[in-house]
């Protein structure tokens, strides 16, 4: 059944920036329109529509930073005006396709789904990118530079290999888009309530998370750099830490080194600090649309996490469907699926075992 979806997959792909029509893909296929879609749904956990006009929008990001003109690049894309292309545009990634050429702001990939991996894909080459940050902005390998990372795994290979230079280093161990959390940020409370949703002692979760953050606390820093995916698992991960930077009144520089996952490609965007304590609360307290404008990638991922707060949302549904499935390979399609989510093991098994 993969090796039938991945044919729809590839057929549609070729075809981003034609005109047609699910009939057609029918046809293509051998199957009638309604059995193609269901099918499709049921192995990716998205829509037909949904995956072509995601795929459309994020394709065309490219055409904007060449900056050809906005028209263009909606006809070329199938849509009938510029206004159609735009107001979709801007419901996906929260700002107009002007904007985004302007500002040339990072948005969240929406990548051709692969059943199989390709035998030739590169692996990271995490050094290289960095080195070429360096040699852009020198002043953040200096000792007054704290480098805030997604996760253990990713402070031990910067911090051995000294990657940002004679800066500091120190992750953020957290998974702020499941459980229940407080204002303010890494107090007694917030400390007592995360442990809780984690199932964890406060000594715990103290040691793992808290004290990893020692030079946050503790250390006065001209720079501080985030360092966080563009998935909705790290992107929660940075507003809980933009937040508290507010909250701690930090008076520095802040930039993000915002990168995909799987090619470790690095957007460098410096952040004004100014209202992320609100959309936190907003957002993570009392899971609220924000009333902010954000950076698009963080936008989008707060749609998505608001939309899995929902007992039915696409990962729940795909989870339900496919429970027969043995653990490890229902987590292996979820991570292939839903690469948007950024969920590590223990958030699927969590949501598996309380579905199943």
């Amino acid at each position: 059944m993969n090796e039938y979806i991945q044919q729809m997959i590839d057929w549609i792909e070729d075809r981003l920036k034609d005109v047609f029509s699910l009939e057609d893909l029918a046809d293509y296929m051998g199957y009638s329109p309604y059995y193609c879609s269901f099918k499709f749904h049921q192995a990716t956990g998205i829509s037909i529509r949904r995956y072509i006009l995601l795929r459309r929008l994020y394709v065309s990001t490219e055409d904007l930073a060449t900056n050809r003109k906005i028209i263009d690049i909606a006809f070329a894309f199938g849509y009938s005006s510029q206004e159609s292309y735009s107001r979709a545009f801007k419901n996906v990634f929260g700002i107009n396709p002007r904007e985004f050429q302007l500002k040339q702001m990072p948005v969240q990939s929406f990548a051709k789904i692969m059943f199989y991996q390709r035998r030739d894909e590169a692996s990271m080459n995490r050094e290289a990118e960095v080195n070429q940050l360096r040699s852009q902005k020198n002043e953040l390998f200096a000792h007054d530079v704290l480098n805030i990372l997604n996760g253990q795994l990713m402070y031990g290979e910067f911090k051995s290999k000294k990657l940002m230079g004679d800066s500091d280093y120190a992750p953020f161990n957290e998974a702020m888009c499941v459980h229940a959390t407080t204002v303010p940020i890494f107090d007694a409370k917030f400390i007592e309530m995360r442990a809780l949703g984690h199932g964890v002692t406060v000594e715990s979760y103290t040691n793992k998370v808290i004290e990893s953050l020692t030079n946050l606390f503790e250390k006065d820093y001209n720079y501080i750099v985030l360092w966080f995916g563009e998935d909705m698992f790290c992107q929660m991960n940075l507003l809980t830490l933009l937040a508290f930077l507010e909250q701690s009144g930090y008076k520095g520089r802040v930039f993000l080194n915002n990168f995909q996952e799987d090619e470790f490609k690095v957007n460098q965007t410096e952040i004004s600090l100014g209202c992320y304590r609100s959309v936190y609360e907003e957002v993570l307290v009392n899971h609220k649309k924000p009333t902010h404008v954000l950076l698009p990638v963080m936008y989008q991922a707060i749609d998505l996490f608001l939309e899995l707060q929902k007992d039915n949302n696409p990962v729940t549904a795909y989870i339900s469907k496919n429970k027969h499935l043995p653990q490890s390979q229902l987590l292996t399609q979820l991570f292939k699926l839903f690469p948007n989510v950024g969920y590590g093991d223990t958030q699927y098994i969590e949501l598996i075992n309380k579905i199943t």
